[in-house]
């Protein structure tokens, strides 16, 4: 049977076996109906904000307004998309109540991510709002190596993470964090405190979290709402507010397959991802599988979540395959074979990951696993590509092995990962996966793993969507 899968930069006819099961992102399952009236919803939620009080009694005449938006990573770009919404709702409601437009800042929260380019803010934001306050200098990108902006606030007592925040969100009198509940293999969602730990932190922050000590736990797998990382997410985020000496104002939306607006809670922290998440459970732990599956099979673009390199630079492919791991386990026999359609031509993407490659090329000459190259970072000549990250619109190098934490989880999980397609070959089996030139090559091989008559799963459109985390049919978890 054929099947259209993601590959380089469109989608190809693929023939996979015959009887394969498909499930296909906001297809095979509907999401929960959306919100009618994006802008009626998102208003009554600002102004009725969860275990804090409304805007009318947080600002004033002077106060200083921070107002935190996730990169390009996360979200929508529609017209009525939850920044696009949400935003302009904020500034007229602190307008309102006596706030200066000099007094606003817009900060993207783009954490370790390379910094958006002007013209990306714009497509996130809007022409209204970007011309507003760009010309003005009132949108700025977050930056983790920029001292005189950051504020180290010690270690937060639960777990011992090191806090590092952007001074401009301590400094100001109230902070709006823009999210979005959507599902995410780190700590089941995006949004609430995950915003704050890694948007406006730093490396040494995320390196609590993002890291072998945490994602190779078994509380990470399957993904959870309730792992170690959430536990910290929420540590980091409460002693955050703990040093400023203020709540954030957070303003979430719950969004469907097409990044839509299926609900908007507003409020504390905690209050808005207890509710929000009770929407976004519906959505995202989808209980559909009747079986578990021992081959699934997915493709890879060139061009998802982290830039146009994602499908072919080799640890991008398998931190990407890993990301499903973690989504997809409740669904899989116990050693189950990947296969994946990816270009994996070798291209590190050296503009945009600079360390990727120099981490890539360590790995091939030191330690067996891909744990051990966490180490290397202490070693490793990082001026350079924190100069390309400050500067040049590039990945933080820390990133790079955060990366290589997750592409772990893969490796150490599956029986085999097959990349179908590759331009490099030799770059996808530097990392410990196999190689084949068509899908049912590497379905022939994978049978020494799972037998003649493995049950198969296809994954259409898996990262051009917002993926759920699939469960079986009758677990109730």
């Amino acid at each position: 049977m054929k099947v259209k899968l993601e590959y380089g930069d469109g989608q190809v006819d693929v023939e996979v076996p015959e009887g394969s099961d498909v499930f296909e992102t906001g297809v095979t399952v509907k999401d929960p109906e959306g919100i009618k009236d994006v802008k009626k919803a998102t208003l009554e939620a600002i102004r009725n904000p969860m275990d804090m009080k409304p805007i009318s009694e947080l600002v004033h005449k002077g106060s200083k307004v921070t107002i935190v938006f996730p990169d390009k990573v996360k979200g929508g770009f529609q017209d009525d998309s939850h920044r696009k919404t949400s935003i302009p709702l904020i500034i007229d409601e602190c307008l309102k109540y006596g706030v200066e437009e000099k007094d606003i800042l817009l900060i993207c929260s783009n954490g370790l991510h390379r910094k958006n380019k002007p013209d990306e803010i714009r497509h996130i934001l809007g022409d209204a709002i970007f011309d507003r306050f760009y010309p003005k200098g009132q949108i700025i990108n977050h930056d983790s190596e920029d001292w005189d902006h950051l504020v180290d606030c010690g270690n937060e007592p639960k777990y011992g993470a090191k806090v590092v925040m952007n001074k401009y969100v301590y400094d100001s009198d109230i902070c709006f964090l823009i999210g979005h509940a959507q599902g995410n293999p780190y700590g089941g969602y995006s949004g609430g405190y995950k915003h704050c730990a890694t948007g406006i932190s730093n490396w040494e922050c995320i390196s609590s979290h993002h890291c072998p000590a945490v994602m190779h736990r078994d509380d990470f797998v399957p993904v959870t709402s309730h792992s170690l990382m959430r536990k910290k997410f929420d540590a980091i985020g409460e002693w955050m507010e703990h040093s400023m000496g203020k709540k954030f104002f957070c303003v979430d939306a719950v969004l469907d397959s097409f990044s839509h607006q299926i609900a908007v809670y507003a409020g504390e922290a905690h209050r808005v991802q207890e509710e929000s998440w009770k929407i976004a459970d519906k959505r995202t732990y989808v209980h559909w599988a009747k079986k578990k599956y021992d081959v699934l099979i997915f493709g890879l673009p060139n061009d998802f979540q982290y830039g146009t390199r994602q499908g072919r630079n080799p640890i991008l492919v398998e931190q990407a395959i890993s990301a499903q791991v973690v989504r997809l386990k409740r669904v899989m026999s116990e050693k189950p074979v990947i296969i994946a359609l990816a270009q994996c031509d070798g291209d590190f993407g050296d503009e945009e990951f600079p360390a990727m490659k120099d981490v890539y090329e360590y790995f091939q000459k030191h330690g067996n696993t891909l744990p051990e190259v966490e180490s290397y970072y202490d070693e490793m000549d990082t001026k350079k590509y924190i100069e390309m990250y400050r500067h040049h619109y590039a990945f933080h190098p820390y990133h790079a092995f955060s990366m290589i934490s997750c592409a772990h989880i893969a490796e150490r999980d599956c029986a085999a990962v097959y990349i179908v397609g590759a331009k490099d070959p030799g770059t996808a089996r530097g990392m410990g996966m196999k190689t084949r030139s068509t899908v049912m090559e590497a379905f022939n091989d994978a049978k020494k793993f799972v037998g003649d008559k493995p049950n198969v799963l296809v994954l259409p459109m898996t990262f051009k969507r917002p993926s759920v985390h699939l469960c079986m049919e009758d677990d109730k978890e």
